[in-house]
């Protein structure tokens, strides 16, 4: 039943107890770039180190940053006492080797989405995290945003009733270049693992694993997925109707529904969003939701800094809210759907 008041957010907010990290930077990007600001405008965390191959990259970013330490290798960063938490923006294809190098120094890591390339990486980077008894987390952002927290507990309280449909799309028009790296199949590149892997993790946030993935789409001229539609289906008869591409920009937009009520999502929905809510019979009340916090864009990558940083002070190894199980569920997907889009 849907509720006349909507729950608030139970948020991340900076200073509520969590400690202090020591943050190191490998990849010094474009998306490093915007998580370094948000870090350092909107939480407690403490950036330290950056590392890059080129050492004068890793030095203007630090400069920009307001970072102490520029180093030209990641074996610096990862020998240095003073890096707690190792943030991950490499390209994907060196995610796994990354983060298997910062868990056997004893670092936390948080690795820039998708995780790894493939479940099977997935698998290796989890077990070497639990066996070090150190955290390892996907930089999944949008699992940590205040309109996250009210859809878990919407869904946990069964306000929707019964889910029986799941819908979300995420294209974005990125002309063709040989060296784009979302067009290199060897730094993994392609629709699924970039941007469709925003509508998978939706799905699986709402019905977990699917039990048949079938999908269809394109393949660019250099091999990688242009574009893919994604039926999921579930052992209750639900679906999930997925689609990502890398060849038009598309609403963006998510929707959830059940036998007693729907949620709509405005675009972009992995971004702080607002969403709608309404029961199942027609011309029902629609009430609206909004963030009721300043955090806009990618500032709101600070949900998730923070969020590690109290994961930490619990003495976990994963995220509740995003387990490495899930993680690894999401990229077993994700590689099915890949394989039959690639094959035709």
């Amino acid at each position: 039943m849907i509720p006349t008041v909507l729950p608030e957010p139970d948020l991340f907010t900076t200073g509520s107890g969590e400690p202090v990290l020591r943050w190191g930077i490998v990849g010094p990007g474009w998306i490093a770039g915007e998580f370094a600001t948000a870090i350092r405008s909107h939480t407690a965390q403490r950036l330290v180190a950056v590392a890059s191959r080129s050492l004068d990259r890793a030095t203007a970013f630090a400069t920009e940053h307001g970072i102490e330490t520029a180093l030209g290798s990641v074996d610096e960063l990862l020998a240095r006492p003073d890096v707690d938490v190792v943030y991950i923006a490499t390209p994907q294809s060196d995610h796994a080797s990354t983060a298997l190098a910062a868990i056997a120094a004893g670092k936390h890591v948080l690795v820039e989405k998708p995780f790894t390339v493939t479940a099977a990486e997935a698998r290796q980077v989890a077990d070497a995290a639990r066996a070090a008894g150190v955290l390892a987390m996907e930089g999944m952002w949008s699992r940590y945003l205040p309109q996250a927290s009210v859809l878990r507990t919407l869904l946990a309280d069964g306000a929707l009733g019964e889910v029986r449909s799941v819908l979300a799309d995420h294209g974005q028009a990125i002309p063709f270049g040989p060296d784009h790296r979302l067009f290199r199949p060897e730094l993994g590149g392609g629709a699924l693992l970039d941007l469709g892997i925003y509508a998978v993790q939706f799905a699986s946030t709402v019905l977990g694993a699917p039990t048949r993935v079938t999908a269809r789409g394109a393949m660019t001229e250099s091999g990688v997925d242009a574009s893919g539609s994604l039926v999921l289906e579930y052992a209750d008869q639900a679906q999930a109707l997925l689609h990502t591409t890398i060849a038009a920009r598309t609403p963006t937009t998510a929707s959830i529904a059940g036998t007693a009520g729907t949620i709509d999502f405005a675009g972009p929905f992995y971004n702080p969003a607002t969403f709608t809510i309404s029961a199942a019979a027609h011309g029902s009340p629609v009430q609206h939701w909004e963030d009721p916090t300043p955090l806009r864009g990618f500032a709101a990558l600070a949900w998730e800094a923070t969020a590690l940083a109290r994961f930490v002070g619990e003495g976990r190894t994963e995220s509740p809210l995003h387990t490495l199980d899930e993680t690894i569920s999401i990229l077993e997907t994700i590689d099915t759907a890949r394989a039959q889009i690639a094959a035709g």
